[in-house]
């Protein structure tokens, strides 16, 4: 008497449908997460009720010492149109402004006059309460 089987099993298992759920919770992940390049120094940002996800070329942080950085590169406040201009040679772009909020409001305005005289547009980073 045989009690073996007509079917044989396979002893291989197929990674096929394994990767492919991999795949999509890779894509998942990916298309979810924050697209926000934070900016490396310490500063204290105002809260906003409602903040928008730009993405930023050019970062302008004001520290709550007044010292100035153009894309986390330390700059004074005098020289601060060039290396705008200098960012912006490609063209029109956009000038995320990261300030501390202690900081009186006249900085921003003077960042912002600069960027707008440089026909660039002005984002203020915030946030969210």
């Amino acid at each position: 008497m045989a009690l073996g089987s007509k079917f044989k099993v396979e002893p291989m298992f197929s990674m096929s449908s394994m990767t492919d759920i991999i795949f999509l919770l890779l894509i998942f992940f990916m298309l979810t997460s924050n697209f926000v390049t934070p900016s490396g120094l310490k500063v204290d940002l105002p809260s906003s009720e409602s903040t928008v996800v730009e993405m930023q070329k050019i970062s302008v942080t004001i520290t709550k010492d007044l010292n100035y950085y153009v894309n986390n590169r330390p700059v004074s406040r005098a020289n601060l149109r060039s290396e705008l201009r200098a960012a912006l040679k490609d063209g029109m772009g956009v000038v995320a402004i990261h300030i501390d909020k202690t900081v009186a409001t006249e900085h921003l305005v003077f960042v912002a006059g600069i960027a707008n005289a440089l026909e660039a547009k002005v984002s203020v980073v915030a946030e969210p309460e």
